[in-house]
């Protein structure tokens, strides 16, 4: 079991440490849109955007290449798949709880991998967020990369039920 913390220094970046070491950020290029930048470590860059016409599904690609993406179902879950090295996986992700609220990602067998609480910081107006993974998450060997893109579903929900309230 591993905890690791997601903050914001603004409402466009989030950096991601572990023991105070620095995992990697998810930097987004604009608000309300869900185009955004992973960076891991000091030289994987990996871009991630919106596809088809209602930008229902969205894709991590390492240059050209799709190695994760995600679309939420009609029931309010996020279902991520993944290609890394050729090798394919799929996870559930799912908003979980009301008042003690949580984003939990479970592999396809339901085991939680990861849980995400999400924290308010009223002062700065945008969340701050801990993770506390598995052991058999911490064995994943793009496990970073899940990691991030876990907090980037984080963030997709929440602007998907905001918007909804909203309008």
């Amino acid at each position: 079991m591993a905890e690791y913390q997601a903050k914001s220094s603004n409402s466009l970046s989030f950096e991601v440490t572990k023991d105070n070491q620095l995992i990697g950020t998810l930097t987004y290029t604009t608000w309300f849109k869900f185009n955004a930048v992973i960076e891991i470590g000091a030289h994987q860059r990996y871009q991630v955007e919106p596809k088809g016409f209602w930008g229902t599904t969205i894709e991590l690609k390492d240059q050209e290449k799709v190695l994760l993406k995600f679309r939420m179902n009609w029931n309010g879950e996020i279902v991520v798949q993944t290609n890394f090295d050729g090798i394919k996986d799929s996870f559930l992700f799912r908003h979980r709880g009301v008042f003690k609220e949580s984003f939990v990602l479970t592999d396809q067998e339901g085991l939680e991998l990861l849980v995400i609480k999400p924290h308010f910081k009223w002062n700065v107006i945008n969340y701050e967020y801990n993770i506390i993974t598995s052991d058999l998450f911490e064995t994943y060997p793009n496990k970073e990369m899940l990691l991030i893109n876990s907090l980037h579903c984080a963030n997709y929900y929440i602007s998907m039920m905001t918007a909804a309230v909203i309008s």
